[in-house]
């Protein structure tokens, strides 16, 4: 027995040197030249790990993904902290051993209903219209600027959850446009005026949520570098970092819980909204109209878009997944109707996200009028966002194939965004930035 002891001991020994040496060999490399982004979606949480490339570039060389369970998320929220690190630790694995080194710097990203973006417009008449603009005036007024917007987000969020007050922090804030007694600037240190105007986006999140998130990434030993709204995620992704872009289009992240769209008009973002009606919305509506088993529902569901299912349950499951595609389009409708201060909505529309692989949800947007009662020019086109799409990243695994991992990859480049602005040798326009940053 004392023998079998010292061969346990002995070989217990040798692994944890060998888990030593190995680790010791994949911390030669630059820890700081590394991202890894965390998509903890209410079906997947997905992890990518990014090299910062010269440039300012991405290369994604890690990939993970871990399926979520049922009880683990609510309408894109945490629900079970311990269940979601643990399945955010097989990701993590995943990518790592894909990647060969073990990544600290970590930036999350944060959906759900509460979740409130918006753009916040704040005129403010200078008492010496002669004097230069400078950056402690600027700084001045972007705080004005994210303090009303604090303020509305709380409003809100009180309103919707019948006069309770919730405790929220800033997630994301953008300079959306900026002019001088109505002349628009780019850079305004140096400028004289009276009146600036400042259009800034922002994002809030309850602390709850938030303090969930800050949790997570504490068990699993990483360093928060920001948490990032998903919508602002992707919107980052697709703009990128030409200050000249001039895109204007409708980005919706359809997950598992909620549908996350943001409004892009010439580049800047005019605001997100999100609401609580994703993939698993319908699969419940068949596991619900049909009386199987959520498995099964799921099984139905996907089998449809994969002419995969009995011909006797074809037709129930297109009545029931039907009747979801339609609320769902309802609260598209609303959405959208509450940018009330563009003159006309893009008519671009860029889908991402594993719920908007389904067939129907596509179908909804290109075949019925649902867009007739907003203020469309004309008929929106509809398109996923591919990864060869998405600005200054590019993946060196191959797995990166699809739109399901669209949302990570705008996690990357906000993380990569947070990094820079931790960086020295400033210009005017990056400390305006910093200003910004969370």
């Amino acid at each position: 027995m004392l023998d079998k002891f010292k061969k346990l001991s002995t070989d217990l020994v040798q692994h944890v040197s060998h888990m030593v040496n190995n680790a010791s060999s994949r911390q030669t490399k630059n820890e700081a030249d590394y991202l890894v982004a965390l998509d903890i979606g209410t079906e997947f949480v997905k992890a990518l790990i990014g090299k910062i490339t010269s440039g300012g570039q991405v290369e994604i060389v890690g990939v993970g993904r871990s399926h979520q369970g049922l009880s683990d998320m609510q309408a894109g929220a945490i629900s079970d902290i311990a269940a979601v690190v643990e399945n955010c630790d097989k990701a993590l694995n995943q990518a790592e051993t894909q990647a060969g080194i073990s990544v600290r710097n970590c930036i999350i990203g944060i959906a759900g209903e509460l979740v409130k973006g918006t753009t916040t417009t704040v005129r403010v008449a200078r008492k010496d219209p002669t004097k230069a603009l400078d950056i402690n005036e600027m700084e001045k007024i972007i705080n004005l600027v994210q303090d009303r917007a604090q303020e509305k987000a709380k409003q809100q969020l009180a309103w919707e959850l019948g006069g309770k007050t919730v405790e929220v922090r800033l997630v994301n804030s953008a300079l959306v446009s900026i002019e001088i007694d109505g002349y628009p600037v780019t850079n305004p240190i140096g400028f004289q005026g009276r009146d600036v105007v400042v259009q800034l986006y922002t994002a809030f999140a309850p602390m709850i949520h938030i303090g969930a998130l800050e949790k997570t990434a504490q068990e699993l030993d990483l360093d928060l570098l920001a948490v990032a709204a998903e919508p602002f995620a992707v919107a980052r992704a697709v703009i990128g970092n030409n200050v000249n872009q001039n895109l204007s289009a409708i980005l919706m992240d359809v997950g598992g819980g909620t549908t996350d769209i943001a409004v892009i008009n010439e580049g800047g973002v005019q605001g997100t909204k999100m609401f609580g009606i994703g993939g698993r919305a319908y699969t419940h509506a068949v596991e619900r109209d049909l009386g199987v088993d959520f498995e099964e529902a799921e099984t139905l569901k996907v089998g449809l878009s994969t002419d995969e299912i009995p011909a006797n349950k074809r037709s129930p499951v297109e009545v029931s997944l039907e009747k979801t595609a339609d609320v769902w389009i309802g609260g598209i409708e609303l959405a959208l109707s509450e940018f009330d201060k563009l003159d006309h909505l893009p008519h671009r529309m860029f889908l991402c996200g594993g719920g908007s692989s389904l067939e129907i949800l596509m179908e909804k947007l290109e075949q019925s009028e649902w867009y007739k009662g907003l203020p469309f020019t004309r008929k929106p086109s509809v398109h996923h966002i591919r990864p060869d799409q998405v600005a200054g990243i590019k993946d060196s695994t191959g797995d990166v194939k699809d739109h399901t991992f669209i949302t990570a990859m705008g996690l990357l480049r906000v993380g990569m965004d947070t990094q820079q602005l931790a960086g020295e040798n400033e210009s005017i326009r990056d400390k305006i930035d910093k200003m910004l940053s969370v």
